[in-house]
């Protein structure tokens, strides 16, 4: 239903401000945004239409996905805490990415449902897309691109961070002071 769709992309965006404040860089906070695209994920994506140029349209909502989370994951803030361990926080930017990809497709379900539908499927029909099923499918997909590609670059970013934590220095047997 509609409202669903309204919850799951105001949760959605609401995991911004998580994002925004400093967290560590644990399994927590890569795991949650990933879980709420994959609950996403499993309420919507029923089928994953493979006629006409729906593999066209999938794909490019995927790579447009991944290219905004790779934006977001770049923009994200990292340092390392007292402890050595990663902290993130995103930026502006990165932040920007999030909503404006949750908000893209926000937009384009509710000009769906409000007066853009017969718009819609004449430019389906004349891009040769096979209907309704193959939208959801790359919005999803997109969703899902935009998620995992953000949070791998963070996550690996994180781990690089972490091993560049210099080793504590020995001293040297019969240097000065020896």
């Amino acid at each position: 239903s509609n409202i669903n769709v309204y919850v799951i992309n105001a949760l959605l965006v609401l995991l911004v401000i998580r994002q925004i404040r400093e967290h560590p860089l644990d399994l927590r906070s890569l795991a949650i945004p990933a879980l709420a695209v994959g609950v996403a994920a499993f309420l919507f994506l029923h089928s994953v239409p493979l006629g006409g140029n729906d593999i066209a349209l999938e794909l490019a909502c995927v790579l447009t996905g991944a290219l905004m989370g790779a934006i977001g994951g770049f923009a994200t803030n990292l340092r390392r805490g007292a402890d050595g361990r990663p902290l993130g926080r995103a930026g502006w930017l990165a932040a920007g990415m999030w909503v404006g990809g949750v908000g893209a497709r926000l937009a384009f379900a509710v000009a769906a449902d409000n007066g853009a539908g017969p718009a819609i499927a004449r430019f389906s029909a004349a891009s040769h897309i096979t209907g309704e099923a193959a939208w959801v499918a790359a919005l999803i997909m997109m969703a899902l691109a935009d998620v995992l590609t953000r949070l791998v670059i963070i996550y690996l970013r994180g781990r690089r961070l972490a091993a560049s934590v210099p080793a504590p220095v020995a001293p040297i047997a019969g240097g000065v002071g020896a």
